[in-house]
């Protein structure tokens, strides 16, 4: 069970995750709380980009505010091919998805629960 202080920080870097992508004009931004379900994070965000340069510039902008802000160094995969683009932050673990490519997947719907939606910024 992570400490109170732990959960202040995992909160303040989601916020700062949130601002980052609505900022760069992140879309269809789901939050998944995942505390209590894996030990992996506290939470989950998927957005979606429109195109795979946006995605990538979404991702890119993204890991330097987290190590300008937090000192994060995140771990990035596949911003080369700019489709889906996943980033470790620690407490957070970031999703950027092209449309088609997040439809293909529907990864949020594993995570959310029976029935739940998940809209922008919610928490699930």
């Amino acid at each position: 069970m992570p400490s109170e202080f732990e959960s202040a920080g995992a909160d303040a870097l989601l916020e700062r995750i949130l601002s980052s992508l609505a900022e760069d004009k992140a879309e269809e931004v789901v939050t998944i709380d995942l505390r209590g379900k894996s030990e992996m994070a506290d939470h989950m965000v998927v957005c979606s980009g429109r195109s795979s340069r946006q995605v990538a510039a979404i991702s890119e902008k993204l890991v330097e505010r987290l190590k300008a802000d937090f000192g994060i160094s995140s771990k990035v995969e596949g911003k080369d091919a700019g489709d889906w683009v996943l980033i470790d932050a620690g407490d957070v673990i970031v999703h950027v998805f092209r449309p088609e490519v997040r439809e293909f997947y529907q990864l949020e719907k594993m995570w959310l629960p029976a029935g739940g939606t998940g809209k922008a910024g919610s928490q699930a």
